[in-house]
């Protein structure tokens, strides 16, 4: 009975990280990206996360050896939510506002879905079908706004998130039935720091300009420290331990709250309009994403209650 409590309380903890705080790091990467190329931002911040986690690892007593076949799946899951999910994601901040980009991203669950129904031949309930076409009414509500279709190179962005987010939703089905370390923390490390050498060498490939800690702005110095302590380490611990406690579309389930998090902090910090149009687009494509998720989510708490 102890045990499940603890569980239950690992759980609940697990969803804050990945509800606040990386609802949080969408306000934290506009800021750093004005100052810093997207890959080379993403890429210092999972490197240093990864080697931070190995280093807490040691010193905590933790072994960090690994197999060659977990190594592989690591590197393909960094690859997939890291290097490809996030780095694309940052990049295309540069085109669309951290709050656009919050709620765009909202539809994660529908796309997770789509693709279980595609790869893994997964029944879609009536009340899903409900939810995916308020999904898709509310995704076009949402790009459809002439003030964002006027913004320079906007639908870019858009297709870029878009990119990013299959990459994501194939990460997290994969890596649901990957044999990865067992210790979360160092499964965690592992991602980070492999995911953060690929972004890297984006970084070189694309030409982009590298600089040093010192060389940045305070502003960008914190929202670099706050990015690799919470919103890498805390938050992607978490998110790797939901995926092997709960189904994969439950865990999508941060992106109801991910978007009135963004939205709240890029209105209040970085004055970004929020329309009445995108308040309704949000409302219908969270709903859309409540009703994909409703059945799950009582699944999981009558399991929990046992």
């Amino acid at each position: 009975m102890e045990k499940k409590s603890n569980q239950t309380l690992f759980v609940i903890l697990a969803f804050f990280s990945i509800y606040v705080i990386w609802g949080s790091t969408y306000l934290l990467n506009k800021i750093a990206v004005a100052e810093i190329p997207p890959f080379f931002l993403a890429g210092i911040r999972f490197i240093t996360a990864g080697l931070l986690i190995f280093g807490i690892a040691k010193l905590s007593g933790k072994s960090i050896s690994i197999t060659k076949h977990q190594l592989r799946n690591t590197i393909i899951a960094g690859f997939l939510f890291l290097s490809f999910g996030n780095g694309i994601v940052v990049w295309a901040l540069k085109f669309v506002d951290s709050n656009f980009a919050a709620l765009q991203i909202s539809a994660q669950p529908l796309v997770i879905l789509l693709m279980m129904w595609a790869l893994q031949g997964k029944k879609i309930q009536p009340m899903s079908i409900f939810g995916i076409i308020l999904g898709m009414l509310g995704i076009y509500l949402l790009v459809s706004q002439k003030n964002i279709l006027a913004q320079e190179n906007s639908l870019v962005g858009m297709l870029m998130i878009f990119a990013a987010m299959l990459s994501w939703g194939y990460g997290s089905l994969y890596i649901g039935k990957a044999d990865m370390p067992k210790n979360y923390f160092v499964n965690t490390g592992y991602q980070m720091f492999t995911g953060g050498i690929m972004l890297g060498l984006f970084s070189l490939v694309f030409g982009e300009e590298w600089s040093f800690v010192n060389d940045w702005s305070t502003k960008t110095q914190w929202s670099m420290l706050l990015l690799v302590i919470f919103g890498s380490i805390v938050a992607f611990t978490s998110f790797n331990y939901l995926l092997k406690m709960v189904s994969p579309e439950k865990v999508a389930t941060n992106t109801y709250v991910n978007p009135i998090v963004a939205m709240i902090l890029g209105w209040y910090f970085l004055n970004e309009q929020i329309t009445a149009q995108s308040v309704v687009a949000a409302i219908i494509l969270l709903t859309g994403v409540y009703f994909i998720n409703t059945k799950k989510r009582l699944t999981i708490l009558n399991r929990f209650k046992k």
